[in-house]
């Protein structure tokens, strides 16, 4: 059988991979396969092709592509450390546009670096190194003692800048002999982000540079188009959706870490009072919620009626990798909403009355409020049971001013578990990958 492309999610555990017929830009799903991931082994095309022949044991018959585009964690994520000038400006710009392209924080500094700030960078041996810092034909300075530091170092690491762009041109000198993008300014002006162009960049450097990680040097050998970082992906996902349903919110809570991924620019309201901007698309990472591998820290702040009559012990004995009986799936769905509810509150803000002034409120952080849908993806929220429920508990049920979901927001569930698949699927055809998203999230009024 012939399909137009191969899309593999490359975990840090599991190989997906995913079989997609394109008709008049109306996709399906011809099967999924799945096998380990084989980075301790040395290549990462050996579970890719394990999980192939799954599908062809599957379907019967050998399976042929055209494309074959992946997203992957298998490395370890995208290191990356971010260097500003002011931590609640460029360096804020800079950082959400790391994460949003699936990056992982390392380490973050503001103004100039000392011998401590380089030698913890080598220690942390990022994937990429982002200099900010100034906005445009302000401050200079800063952004560029920092480069120049940096560029004595013999990092051997990509760089991107995206402070002044008075800076350019120097920048460019000093990075002459290494690998460098140079791209536009984060934070241009006072209270303006301009961070998709960083994203894109990012996107770039982890494209190029993936192939060096151990176990992913031969997976040019097979993937003939896009890779993507996969916490990238569903953010693309989650913007595609944007642009078809509108305000959108994806929760991907997994083992490990529970993600949020928001795109939408708020009430007016909410927006006169806000006290320095927030991304139209925004992503948080909380590394502490997993709820398999990091399942101790969310049972350890579990409140006692969240325990539903079960004690902290018994939640633990029966956490599993994949909760097969319904007393192990309860275990997890506590722990999954518990995530869910800590996760959202982290990456919302929130409203503060100020008493004497202009203004009797104030806003800090990114408002969820005119969100009209949030979409729940990953393991914990597709495949236990239960994930619509625990959505919804997130909504805000009063009529005061929130900056949470509100009650009329309506709840998707990723039942095909698409969401990082589609969304790289969004860089070779945008209404295909719509076409997937629509029928995993059993949307019909589009």
């Amino acid at each position: 059988m012939r399909v137009d492309y191969i899309i593999a999610e490359i975990g840090s555990t599991t190989t997906v991979v995913t079989a997609v017929k394109v008709n008049d830009q109306n996709a399906e799903v011809v099967a999924q396969g799945k096998y380990f991931t084989t980075v301790s082994q040395g290549d990462v095309n050996i579970g890719l092709k394990k999980s192939i022949n799954h599908i062809e044991k599957q379907l019967g018959e050998s399976i042929f592509w055209d494309k074959m585009l992946a997203t992957s964690s298998a490395a370890g994520g995208l290191k990356i450390t971010v260097h500003g000038l002011v931590e609640d400006m460029t360096v804020k710009a800079a950082r959400e546009a790391a994460l949003g392209a699936g990056g992982i924080i390392k380490m973050i500094t503001a103004g100039k670096l000392r011998k401590s700030d380089i030698k913890r960078i080598k220690e942390i041996n990022p994937n990429l190194i982002m200099i900010a810092g100034g906005t445009d034909y302000g401050e200079r300075e800063t952004a560029l003692y920092n480069a120049e530091i940096l560029s004595k170092e013999d990092l051997g690491k990509p760089f991107v800048y995206c402070g002044n762009v008075a800076n350019q041109e120097e920048i460019k000198d000093i990075f002459k002999e290494q690998e460098i993008y140079i791209i536009d300014n984060v934070y241009p002006r006072i209270d303006e982000l301009n961070i998709e162009p960083a994203r894109k960049i990012v996107q770039e450097a982890f494209e190029k540079n993936i192939v060096k990680a151990p176990g992913m040097n031969h997976i040019r050998d097979m993937v003939n188009g896009a890779i993507m970082t996969t916490p990238g992906a569903v953010m693309e996902g989650t913007k595609l959706l944007y642009d078809y349903i509108g305000d959108v919110a994806t929760i991907d809570v997994g083992g490990a870490t529970t993600d949020v991924h928001s795109v939408t620019e708020g009430d007016s309201e909410i927006l006169d009072i806000l006290v320095s901007p927030e991304p139209k698309a925004k992503r948080t990472v909380e590394g502490d919620l997993g709820v398999y591998i990091n399942s101790d820290n969310i049972i350890n702040v579990l409140e006692d009626k969240e325990l539903q009559g079960y004690t902290r012990e018994f939640i633990k004995n029966n956490i599993k990798p994949i909760p097969e009986n319904e007393i192990e799936k309860m275990c997890s769905r506590i722990l999954t909403q518990k995530a869910v509810n800590v996760a959202i509150n982290r990456h919302v803000g929130y409203i503060k009355r100020i008493y004497g002034g202009n203004k009797n409120f104030l806003a800090y952080g990114k408002d969820l409020s005119k969100v009209k849908y949030i979409v729940g993806t990953g393991g914990a929220l597709t495949r236990l049971g239960g994930g619509e429920e625990i959505l919804k508990n997130i909504r805000y049920l009063k009529e005061d001013m929130t900056m949470l979901p509100r009650k009329g927001s309506k709840v998707l569930i990723d039942r095909m578990y698409i969401m990082a698949c589609a969304g790289v699927l969004s860089r070779e055809d945008r209404k295909a990958a719509f076409s997937l998203l629509k029928k995993s999230l059993n949307i019909d009024w589009v």
